[in-house]
């Protein structure tokens, strides 16, 4: 079972995901990422960047990679960042052969 949970904090919009991102599941983070972002809107302090928590993502596919690419690019467009927070090994290693580390900045805490 896959799981979005969007909260916001002073500094970031924060999105935990929990389970597998794929096919099936992909569409929540889609949606989610429509309601907490669709308007446009670059002010206020929902124009600070969108943190993924990726401590709880256990397997994500190239379904759930476009959506973050897709997610990354809304953002861009509204001059806001996306950054990986807590990405696990197993799905870094992923995004590192893909060269998608490159455009999604990780942190640690």
């Amino acid at each position: 079972m896959f799981t979005v949970e969007v909260r916001h904090d002073a500094a970031a919009v924060v999105f935990t995901l929990r389970g597998d991102l794929d096919f099936d599941s992909v569409v929540q983070l889609r949606e989610a990422g429509d309601n907490e972002l669709g308007g446009g809107s670059a002010a206020g302090p929902e124009a600070g960047p969108v943190v993924v928590d990726c401590t709880a993502l256990t397997f994500c596919d190239s379904s759930g990679i476009g959506e973050l690419v897709r997610l990354h690019q809304q953002l861009a467009a509204q001059g806001r960042v996306l950054r990986l927070n807590r990405v696990p090994d197993r799905i870094a290693r992923l995004f590192s052969l893909t060269g998608l580390d490159q455009i999604f900045p990780r942190t640690t805490t």
